[in-house]
Order: structure tokens, then sequence, then C-alpha cells
């Protein structure tokens, strides 16, 4: 369940991902032809859960999950917008960043997966940038402190007002005995490129820089004078918007609410389920194919919009693992299965392949290689069984090589009359869907035999058995129906017999072979290092720096370097 140290805010009892503009606390969202705004008003009596107030526009991860929808719904229902001001809708504050009171008083889970969510969102800005051609500026006026700098640093162009006030911060390790926990390092570094003895005073000290300073250490881009900033900011606006790569639809594609039916051992969705067993620390997801043919064409797929099955069943998917992470932290292992005609899927992934130039298509293919890298940074074991009745082909195959492991069946069990179970490659497996450090699932398996990647794009279309799947290296084992039973159940006890933490480092560091990009290093550094030092006294203790945070006391640390 979520956070069991404090209750869920008006009676919740789990922390749910979906919500809609209406719903809206903490943002305002406005369009204006080509620009819109994303203005952050945090209602301070909005908490997510009770016994903290997020004063000065500091934000716990509800008003994260509220931008998270408002950025999804920029590159879905809005395809005409082109560039993005971020703004503070207060006076003499842009955001103070996470809320203190809701950190120092959160279960360490909650902490790790809000830092997990923030950066995940902050990354779908910098995607939507690259990919989608929506530019993003940040105009500051006022405190930009910690995760609200961070926020700063995930667009492509920082605005201060030089007012003499306003100053840009990350003051986590003075202050808080954390680190920035939302990328903050990585980008000051890596993406603004500040020189690292700058960067070292900029993170060491408490007021932060303003002004011409901030400029000349490259940590904003200008710094403008109140009177001249509307002009300054329509002028930028249009600049970015008269470069920008976005291919604009003739109208966006409303994305509707989920239906999801919620059961106490899980969540059913069209095409999605998700099964709790908490006894064994066990979740099995299973992805269904369509039930009907792609639409004839783009038209029909427009008008289908959210119901567009590979729409649908990458939000519901999204969603449940979201649901996973956050309200099921007894839940050690994640199965993957689907269910349904292979020839379906593969059908569903050859029209989005045609029709790529097609805005829609385009924007569901980039929202699928985001809820797989979601996948791919989930603190679980990941486990895919390939039985007689899957249909792991192409996207859905993605779920398979996403796994720590992957088990196949040969043949079938007895009294079981359904064919052998079959994998099955398609062009999205060959770059549509790259993880976080820029290389395909296909390409970071076989990162010893770069050439079988190019083999076996060769297969597109064939039709692996087990004995094949294994024999190409697309599975971890194929097993007949003596040892099927036998060895999933070994499989199963033994992991779940082994220490969490341990398995979590394991994973985290098997996941990723290969080079390093900036989004990955944000990732593993988080889960090395944040975890690490959140479990901290120095930061978590009674006497530790949270805590003691707003008191007037000084923390106690224990001085040793480990």
């Amino acid at each position: 369940m979520a956070d069991a140290a404090r209750k869920l805010a008006n009676g919740k009892d789990f922390i749910d991902f979906q919500t809609d503009p209406s719903c809206y606390k903490h943002w305002k969202l406005t369009v204006d032809g080509e620009v819109a705004t994303l203005a952050m008003d945090v209602d301070e009596n909005g908490g997510l859960y009770e016994g903290y107030q997020l004063k000065l526009n500091s934000y716990d991860l509800g008003v994260d999950i509220e931008l998270a929808d408002a950025l999804a719904r920029l590159r879905f229902e809005h395809p005409n917008v082109k560039v993005v001001l971020l703004r503070s809708a207060k006076d003499r504050v842009f955001c103070a960043g996470a809320n203190i009171r809701m950190l120092a008083g959160s279960e360490h889970p909650h902490k790790v997966n809000f830092c997990k969510f923030t950066n995940e969102t902050r990354n779908s800005m910098e995607d939507a940038s690259e990919h989608s051609g929506q530019r993003f500026v940040t105009v500051v006026n006022g405190t930009a402190a910690g995760g609200g700098y961070e926020l700063a640093l995930a667009t492509d162009h920082i605005m201060m007002i030089d007012d003499g006030s306003t100053a840009v911060s990350l003051p986590e390790v003075p202050l808080l005995a954390v680190l920035p926990g939302t990328g903050g390092l990585t980008r000051v570094v890596d993406k603004r490129m500040v020189r690292r003895d700058h960067a070292d005073v900029f993170c060491t000290i408490e007021e932060g820089i303003k002004g011409r300073r901030a400029v000349q250490w490259r940590l904003v881009d200008e710094v403008v004078p109140p009177s001249k900033l509307e002009e300054r900011v329509k002028a930028k606006a249009a600049e970015l918007a008269a470069k920008s790569s976005r291919k604009a639809g003739k109208d966006g594609v409303k994305l509707t609410a989920l239906d999801r039916k919620f059961r106490a051992d899980g969540v059913d969705y069209n095409h999605v389920k998700l099964d709790i067993d908490a006894s064994q620390r066990l979740a099995t997801i299973t992805v269904r194919a369509p039930e009907a043919a792609p639409p004839a064409n783009v038209d029909a797929m427009e008008k289908l919009g959210a119901k567009f099955w590979p729409l649908e069943t990458a939000r519901e998917l999204d969603d449940a693992i979201l649901h996973l992470r956050n309200n099921a932290y007894e839940v050690g292992t994640i199965v993957f299965k689907t269910e349904g005609d292979p020839a379906r899927v593969r059908a569903f992934d050859e029209f989005l392949e045609a029709q790529r130039d097609n805005w829609f298509a385009h924007e569901i293919r980039h929202y699928w290689k985001r809820v797989l890298k979601r996948i791919d940074v989930t603190s679980r074991t990941l486990v895919a069984v390939i039985e007689p009745g899957s249909c792991f082909v192409g996207t859905l195959a993605e779920l398979a090589f996403a796994s720590d492991r992957g088990y196949m069946l040969i043949g079938s069990l007895q009294g079981d009359n359904r064919p052998p179970a079959k994998i099955e490659l398609t062009k999205l497996n060959f770059g549509a869907y790259p993880m976080s450090h820029g290389l395909t699932r296909l390409q970071a398996r076989f990162l010893a035999e770069p050439a079988k990647v190019a083999e076996l794009e060769k297969e597109i279309g064939r039709q692996f058995e087990a004995d094949e799947a294994e024999t190409a290296g697309l599975v971890t084992y194929g097993l007949d129906d003596i040892d099927w039973a036998d060895e999933m159940r070994v499989f199963m006890e033994e992991r779940t017999s082994f220490s969490p933490d341990a398995l979590t480092g394991l994973e985290a560091n098997l996941r990723f072979a290969g080079p390093e990009t900036m989004e990955s290093k944000i990732f593993s550094r988080l889960t090395a290092w944040q975890n690490w030092i959140f479990q901290r006294p120095n930061a978590v203790g009674a006497e530790g720096a949270l805590s003691k945070f707003g008191t007037g006391e000084r923390p106690v640390y224990d001085m040793r370097r480990v």
C-alpha cells in the first residue's frame, strides 16, 4: 500500500496517477495558438498526504502527477503547440522545490519513488523537445531552489528576472544533507556545461546565484529587467516557434479517462490485467492483443483517438506499473504475460511503422518508448513467461527483452490444444524504443555480438519457437512440459528469498549494459547514491538535517566518511 507513515488526503487509500485539467489543484494550462503556458500555482493545502503544507510553490508527488498529465496532453491534445512557457503564478517565488516536511515524514520507498517519478517527468520534457518539436522556456521570478531549479534545468531556455533578489540554487547538501534528487547535479555539468569548480561552489551555498553571475556561470541563459520581461518572453517564444520541427495536426486527440476496475488483488483494464498475489510477493501483468484489425487509414486512427489499441494499451500498462511502484511495496517480482492473436499485434506494428510520419502515430511510438523506459527503471524483478496463447510480437516482445529473465515453454502442456508459443520480431524492435542509454534492448542484449542484431533484423516476420528462440538469444530458457512447473516454482521461491536491497542494486547494474548518456546517468546515480543517502541518519535520523530543518537547531552528523 501507499506510504504507511502518513494518511493520504481526502480519505484516499491509494495513489492515483490519473487526472485531467478539470481536477488540477496546482497547475494552470492555457493555450494561445502555438504557445502554451504552464503556470505553477500550488495549493498549499492540497498535499497528497496529510500533515504538511505546500508553501512557496513547493511540491509533492501530487503536484508532479498533474505536471506529467499536462505534458502528455500537450503532446496529444495540442499538436499545434510549439513552445511551452513554464512560469509561476505567484509573486516573487518560482518554486521552492520538493516539500521538506513531506520528505522528512515519508517512508523511504515513497521518497525514492517520488524522486524517480519526478525524474521521468523532467525527462519527458526533454523528450518532447527533442522528438516532438515542443520547446520549453522557464521564466524564473523569485526563488528557484532545489527541485524548482531542477525543473528549470529540464527546459531548453532559462530566463531569469533581474530584480536584485531572484536567484537559482541547489542547497540540498548544506541544508538537507541529501543530493538534488531530480537530475540537478548531472544536468548542471552535462547539459549546461557549468565548470566543475563553479558547480562545486553553486551546490554548497544556501543563497544561490543571481544576476549576471548566473549567466556567466551558465546556470541560466539570460537575465531580463522586470520592465522588459513580458516583451522578451514573447520574442523568445516566437523565435523558438519559428525554428520548431513540430508537425502540426488538424486536431488533437483527447486523452479520455481510462476504464479501470479495482479489485482487492489487482486492477482490470480493457487490454491489461494486473493481478497481485501479496502472499507470494508477486504481480502478474497480462497484456491482451487487439480484438480487431488496424484502422483503414490515418483518419480512422485519429477518429479512434484514445481508444486506438496501441495508445490505450500503453496508457493502461503505464498506469499498472505506477500503481505497483507506489501502492504495492510488498511486490518483489513482476511477471509479464501476453495473450491473443499474434497476427493482430503484428498488423498494428506494421500500421504504426507505415504511418510513422503521421503526428499521432509518431506520438504513440514515443509514448511506448517512455512506458518501456519506466519499466526498465522499475525496482522489481521482471520476468517474461511465454506460453501457448501468448503474443510476444514486436512491441509486446519488448516486454520480454526488458525482463531480467525470459522463460518459454517448449511445445504445450498436457491437455492444452493451443499451438506452441512463438516470439516474432517487427521493425519496431530495431530502433523505435531505445533505452535511456540510447541502445535498443536487443543491442544491449547482444553487446558482445552486434552482428547478431543485424542478423535478427533479417528475420523480421519469422516465428521463433522455444528452442529456436533460446538459440537465437531471445529468451533465457526454453523448458519442456516436464520441467516447466518445477523450474518456475524454484525460480520464484529462490528470488523471493534474496534481499530486496541487493536485488535492486543487482538489477539496476545489469539492465544498462553499454554506454552512458545524461539520462542514464541521472537514473544510475539516483539509484546508487540518493537511495543510500535517504537511509543515512545524517539526513533522516532524529538528529538529521531533514528532521531539524526549520527548527533553528543544527543537525548532528556522523562525521565518518564511508
